[in-house]
């Protein structure tokens, strides 16, 4: 199993030693059809964007910068062994212009040879899964045995561009062959154009923000200010419970240049009721029902994991924590239904796979809001719901609390857009070891009115 350093090795060791034996289920390996697992995988503490990976301006003016590929290379040169990857595959949100191959820049930065592929997908909140999943069928159709998939995210420096007037006459005067052409184009320019355009974390389509998709939705399924409260307290309690008795293991150590090192997430904030009931709608001003402490926050960070054939996996000496089993991607309406991703993706992926909600040990779904976690909740437990919206007979059930997200979720631990799911993923096979289960759920939601759901199935110990 690869490590950072020999520290890291004695507390896995430890932890697998405390660990319960999983009951017995059969299996979901099919004919024909490669089994595929995770050895292992690595995030950096996800932090709160401002934070320990800002700007900072030092003592002679200059400006200090991680770019966005260096958080991807820390996996790639310290993590992952260079002579194993057969391609590499990392999911981002906001992409940087100069980088946009992020995996590639990272991969050769790294010191990787240049004849390892590696490209950079994007599908907002499940780009890493988008990651994982191209790597599965890079495997399972035979084109390599070993994929290095991840995602990274760094909202402390999103790119800001110029209008779009200012762009153009940038790019006139880049044409522009003589003086008397550069003066025409500049004595053009006015006030105005010197105002930038900033990222907005808004649907393109509707062009509404996601906290006010979630401040209707939590309205259309009458989930309630004090429900969304009491959820997102559970999230940093428990966050903070699996952060003090060590289980969040995926977290390595990140030295940040002119920093101390960081080695936990830091938006782990467990509050009180009292305090969370002072805050005030964050989105839909005055009555909304979603505030900065029932939300996700913006993040920076990163993620990967190793995944391999078995076959692969085991020749060369490796124990997998998991395999990766069915996997479903679905679309539906980007304005009233944006965030109920998870309700539209667990019945298939079960069907697929031939499980049933009882079937399942251990739920991991992407926080967006605490509204969104529990309209799914009544979404999935609703046969009015699932006979007018979803064309099935009956509802598929709600996941019991006392399964899911038990280590917090992305409310406290955060959301880096491109990284979460690789976090969805190595939570739900520790859980499973953990916990002593067979079958995870991972679920998410995502900008577009996307949604992603998988089965993991823990590898026989």
């Amino acid at each position: 199993m690869p490590q950072t350093c020999s520290d890291s090795s004695q507390q896995l060791f430890k932890y697998f030693l405390q660990t319960v034996q999983p009951k017995s289920k059969k299996t979901l390996a099919k004919n024909g059809v490669k089994n595929i697992v995770v050895v292992d995988g690595v995030r950096i503490p996800f932090l709160q964007s401002g934070t320990s990976l800002a700007f900072e301006i030092g003592c002679l003016g200059t400006l200090a910068k991680l770019p966005l590929y260096s958080l991807v290379q820390i996996f790639l040169s310290d993590f992952f062994s260079q002579r194993v990857a057969e391609h590499i595959v990392y999911g981002t949100v906001i992409q940087e212009v100069k980088t946009s191959n992020v995996a590639r820049e990272a991969a050769l930065g790294a010191g990787f040879s240049d004849k390892t592929p590696a490209h950079t997908v994007t599908m907002a909140c499940i780009s890493s899964n988008q990651a994982m999943t191209t790597g599965v069928g890079l495997i399972a159709s035979g084109q390599c045995d070993v994929v290095v998939a991840g995602g990274v995210e760094l909202m402390s420096d999103v790119p800001i561009r110029h209008s779009r007037k200012m762009r153009k006459t940038l790019l006139s005067l880049n044409r522009a062959k003589t003086l008397g052409q550069r003066l025409a184009l500049v004595v053009k320019i006015r006030p105005d154009y010197f105002a930038p355009e900033l990222p907005a974390v808004a649907e393109f389509s509707t062009s509404e923000t996601m906290g006010h998709s979630a401040d209707r939705l939590a309205a259309a399924f009458a989930v309630s200010r004090v429900e969304q409260d009491e959820y997102a307290l559970r999230s940093h309690t428990l966050a903070r419970k699996a952060q003090d008795e060590g289980l969040l293991t995926d977290v390595i150590p990140f030295k940040v240049p002119g920093k101390d090192t960081v080695i936990r997430d830091n938006g782990v904030r467990p509050s009180s009721m009292e305090q969370m009931g002072k805050l005030k709608a964050a989105f839909v001003k005055p009555y909304g029902t979603v505030t900065a402490a029932n939300s996700s926050f913006l993040t920076d960070g990163a993620s990967a994991v190793l995944i391999m054939s078995e076959e692969k996996a085991l020749a060369m000496g490796y124990k997998p924590k998991a395999y990766l089993r069915d996997f479903v991607y679905v679309s539906q309406d980007p304005k009233d239904q944006l965030l109920l991703g998870p309700t539209y993706g667990t019945p298939k992926v079960l069907e697929r796979a031939g499980l049933t909600m009882a079937d399942i040990d251990v739920f991991e779904f992407h926080e967006a809001f605490a509204g969104q976690i529990l309209a799914n909740f009544k979404a999935m437990d609703s046969d009015w719901f699932a006979q007018n919206y979803m064309g099935r007979k009956s509802k598929v059930g709600a996941p019991p609390l006392e399964k899911f997200n038990k280590w917090g979720g992305s409310l406290s631990l955060g959301h880096p857009f491109g990284a979460t799911g690789c976090r969805l993923v190595m939570t739900a096979a520790h859980r499973l070891k953990k916990e002593g289960g067979q079958y995870g759920v991972v679920a998410a939601c995502a900008a577009g009115g996307q949604g992603h759901a998988m089965i993991v199935e823990l590898y026989p110990q």
